[in-house]
This record gives C-alpha cells, sequence and structure tokens, in this order.
C-alpha cells in the first residue's frame, strides 16, 4: 500500500530518502486521479524495499504541492537525494511511473 505522505511527514519521507521516492499528489474529487490511484498502489506492491511510493492529498497538504509547483493533478514526481528527476502531470499509463524508477536502480 502507497504510503500516506504530509506536510510532516515529507522531508523524512521523501527527501532524507536513501531510495528512489514516488509521490503521487492528489486529491478526492479529482477523477483522473482516481484512475491513477490503483496503478500507484500496484507500483508500491511491486517495488516494495526498492523505492518508496506515496500520495500526498493536497486539499489536506499544501505546503510541497505548492513548493515543487504543483498546480495541476494528478502530478506524480519521482525524487532521488532530495531532488525532483522526474514529473509527470496528468495520467499516464503505468510503464511511465515504472520507467522512471527503474532509471534510477
Amino acid at each position: 500500500m502507497a504510503l500516506e505522505i504530509t506536510d510532516a511527514t515529507f522531508e523524512e519521507t521523501v527527501l532524507k530518502s536513501s531510495k528512489p521516492v514516488l509521490v503521487d499528489f492528489w486529491a478526492a474529487w479529482c477523477g483522473p486521479c482516481r484512475m491513477v490511484g490503483p496503478i500507484i498502489e500496484q507500483i508500491s506492491e511491486e517495488y516494495d524495499g526498492k523505492a518508496v511510493v506515496g500520495k500526498v492529498d493536497v486539499d489536506a497538504n499544501q505546503e510541497f504541492a505548492a513548493k515543487y509547483g504543483v498546480r495541476n493533478i494528478p502530478t506524480v514526481l519521482v525524487f532521488q537525494n532530495g531532488e525532483v528527476v522526474g514529473r509527470q502531470v496528468g495520467v499516464a499509463p503505468k510503464n511511465a511511473y515504472t520507467e522512471a524508477i527503474d532509471a534510477l536502480l
């Protein structure tokens, strides 16, 4: 299951991670986000132990969404060593997300 990441846990979970991190910025009312959600869950299971996969509810946690310029959702960011190394805005096929992680493993 994908981690629930909040503004309070973002720095520790994402920025200080020694593994690649995939973060889905989403909201409950967002239709396209509901399409991406099951893909993110699958990826979190497949990459368990190899990468960190989490979700940020932008309605409840706006600090890092604003910091990283998330204006449209879903937006999926990929981090390595605390830096954004990948960005996917909107719905994309699963391989668009997995290839971004694979490139860092």
